[in-house]
């Protein structure tokens, strides 16, 4: 389980920083400087690791028996800027095996 767990939580890292930059640089960039190459750089990438953070987050749950409560405010996190960063630290950090 600690490899899942890790993997899980740079996958949650990732993430969570690609949509920062997807959602504060790359579209600002798009609209107000009529630039869209940024969202076409982030854009992929973050959505693969989203669809990574969403099944990882159902897996690793099971494993960590997490409620039916606690794995949706894990997966709703995933859509909040700065989400993954506080499921890090609030779920994650202290885990040991």
């Amino acid at each position: 389980m600690l490899n899942m767990l890790s993997t899980f939580r740079i996958v949650a890292f990732l993430e969570g920083v690609s949509y920062i930059l997807l959602l504060f640089i790359a579209t600002p960039v798009k609209y107000f400087g009529d630039d869209p190459q940024y969202v076409k750089i982030l854009g992929m990438p973050h959505g693969l690791l989203f669809m990574a953070y969403v099944v990882i987050a159902v897996l690793i749950s099971k494993e960590m028996k997490w409620s039916t409560r606690t794995l949706w405010v894990v997966l709703i996190a995933a859509v909040i800027p700065f989400g993954t960063f506080y499921i890090d630290k609030k779920y994650l950090k202290n885990v040991h095996a």
